[in-house]
């Protein structure tokens, strides 16, 4: 009867360790996607990070290119206030992409306000080529300069921001990644396109 009883007991306890073992590998499991998918969300809050700070520095360059031209644009203040508007529509989008670089709405909304603010400084640059004095003007000409680098510095941001990006929506949708990032809310990021751009740059300002 002992060892009838002892080698229940013995099976028993062998099934609630297979039982322990079982549950543990998938803990481990689950604990290591988990960490895989938040580090490569953080990377695309980083290249983010590289990108705003080039935005900003963009957005505060503007109003003096406005600035500038106003003095010899004096018939062209329509064209001045639809830069203005749409850098301020720019600026917005670019604070809510912020909060959260893995909102795609917010991200979408950011490519529009950028096709639209590069609209409105090719239509300002077309307006340009009539005033040769502005066009010569050494404070345009610093502007157009600084313009141009952070310009630059944007689209190379931008290149290494969608490689995260592409990186973290194929570990999230990749099984069984995907059942953790369902389960844990990890949600889709976008890439950083500008809409209606003709290449995928951000649009350099030209006055030469």
């Amino acid at each position: 009867m002992m060892s009838s009883n002892f080698l229940a007991l013995t099976a028993i306890a062998t099934v609630f360790i297979v039982i322990g073992g079982v549950a543990l590998v998938l803990i481990v499991w689950v604990i290591g996607i988990f960490n895989a998918l938040v580090a490569m969300r953080n990377r695309v809050k980083n290249a983010w990070a590289q990108i705003d700070v080039q935005l900003k520095r963009r957005y505060d360059l503007i109003p003096n290119l406005v600035e500038t031209a106003k003095g010899y644009m004096k018939h062209e203040a329509g064209t001045l206030e639809a830069v203005t508007a749409a850098r301020n529509q720019a600026l917005a989008a670019a604070k809510a992409v912020g909060l959260d670089p893995t909102d795609g709405s917010a991200m979408k909304t950011l490519s529009g306000a950028e096709g639209s603010l590069a609209g409105a400084l090719g239509s300002l640059n077309v307006a340009v080529e009539a005033y040769p004095d502005l066009k010569a003007s050494a404070n345009m000409m610093q502007v157009q300069e600084e313009l141009t680098s952070t310009e630059n510095k944007v689209a190379f941001s931008r290149q290494a921001y969608n490689d995260s990006v592409m990186g973290y929506n194929t570990k999230r949708e990749s099984f069984p990644s995907n059942i953790i990032a369902g389960m844990f809310s990890f949600n889709q990021a976008s890439s950083f396109e500008i809409e209606n751009a003709v290449e995928k740059e951000v649009p350099k300002v030209q006055f030469t």
